[in-house]
């Protein structure tokens, strides 16, 4: 099964969500909300903002959960 490569990113300061495409070979640490400016970075024990803000985890964790694949960022 292919993982979801987009994800609607809630910034939690002022609520605005985007939807954007995810990396598929690398970790997104920062995301700067368009709306309020505030720069996201990953809550703890999260590998990148998509796992912590986004409404689908990023693709190797989606592969990860359904047995596919290895954690993301040496996770």
């Amino acid at each position: 099964m292919q993982p979801e490569l987009r994800s609607t990113i809630t910034c939690p300061h002022c609520g605005h969500g985007k939807v954007e495409e995810m990396p598929t070979d690398a970790c997104q640490f920062f995301y700067e909300c368009e709306a309020c400016h505030t720069l996201l970075r990953p809550k703890a024990g999260d590998c990148c903002v998509f796992c912590s803000y986004g409404s689908v985890p990023c693709p190797p964790i989606q592969l990860e959960r359904q047995g596919g694949g290895e954690a993301c960022c040496g996770r």
